[in-house]
């Protein structure tokens, strides 16, 4: 389906910032001049036509629980299989065919490190294939959101994540809402009810790890190739030390920019460290996008590619919740 001029806006407009009050739809609803209950139902048409996941947290990697990147080298003939075998797996969220030697790259996130390198483990042994293992080194823009027309795109301000303290009931909250808030009046409070604390503290909780950048977007996690989105670049770049800082300060601010941070190389078929992802209507509009990134941060001579995904076989959220144990 495609989203209507209020529904867009909507969608569009609260990818960032949802409010975190004891009635958040009747604050959205006053953006478009509708009432709670209207509003309440565009959320849940947009969620049943799969054109947004979920609302709710996208969650720093390695803070309130482990994750990390990996990629195969699978032979075409056995993709499907093996692409079958790892998005079985309960702690992979993401799961790409890209045009790469490396041709399979998937996300694996969860509660605990112990809990990712036995899911890689699994995936070697009913494989057979050996996996490259590229774990988050820093995280410079990890948004995963950005305009969709509705509001013109803005060049970011890139910051640093404040003072983050800890509470246990931190990973309780981010597990109960791992699938989205409750679309319905008042979401906190059947989030605390089921969590047998109060609708204050899931707030508070949530307020103070957006505020310290644990949580580093909360709102609409929008399906972007329903909304025509269909080009998902993955482009890397092998940069030297000396001129880390000035390049990831520029490309993290490009405003089509949904993720930027650096992993290991894996020499020698992986020598990249710094990774950003671009969405666009169309493979064109994709490196138009990177050749302004390029343009912008001096770039174009260092050694880089472009890993255009081919099918998505997984896509959702991390898991924080006990579902996720081992098989």
């Amino acid at each position: 389906m495609t989203p209507n001029p209020t529904e867009l806006a909507l969608i569009d407009r609260w990818q960032h910032g949802f409010p975190l009050v004891e009635r958040p739809f009747e604050v959205v609803g006053r953006f478009a001049a509708l009432d709670q209950d209207e509003t309440i139902g565009i959320f849940r048409k947009m969620r049943e036509n799969d054109v947004i996941s979920r609302v709710g947290a996208v969650v720093r990697p390695n803070t309130v629980g482990a994750s990390t990147l990996a990629a195969m080298q699978v032979p075409a003939a056995r993709l499907e299989q093996v692409a079958e075998i790892v998005s079985r797996e309960p702690l992979v969220t993401h799961n790409y065919e890209r045009e790469h030697a490396l041709n399979l790259w998937f996300v694996i996130a969860g509660a605990g490190p112990e809990l990712i390198a036995s899911t890689i483990a699994r995936i070697r042994h009913q494989t057979g294939l050996d996996v490259v293992d590229l774990p988050m080194l820093q995280a410079y823009h990890l948004g995963l959101g950005f305009s969709l027309g509705a509001a013109p795109p803005q060049r970011r301000e890139v910051g640093s994540p404040a003072d983050y303290r800890p509470d246990p009931r931190d990973k309780a909250i981010l597990a109960a809402i791992e699938d989205g808030l409750p679309l319905i009046e008042r979401p906190y409070r059947a989030v605390a009810d089921r969590l047998d604390i109060r609708q204050s503290d899931v707030i508070d909780r949530l307020d103070h790890m957006k505020a310290s950048g644990i949580v580093t977007r909360f709102g609409c996690v929008v399906r972007h190739e329903k909304l025509g989105y269909r080009s998902n670049a993955m482009a890397v770049w092998d940069v030297p030390g000396d001129r880390l800082d000035d390049v990831v300060e520029s490309f993290a601010r490009h405003p089509m920019v949904t993720l930027c941070y650096r992993r290991p190389r894996c020499l020698p078929l992986w020598p990249y460290n710094i990774f950003c992802m671009a969405h666009a209507r169309s493979r064109w509009d994709a490196l138009a996008v990177i050749d302004e990134i390029n343009l912008e941060a001096d770039t174009g001579l260092l050694r880089q590619a472009v890993l255009f995904s081919r099918r998505c076989f997984k896509q959702r959220g991390a898991v924080f919740s006990d579902k996720a144990g081992l098989n």
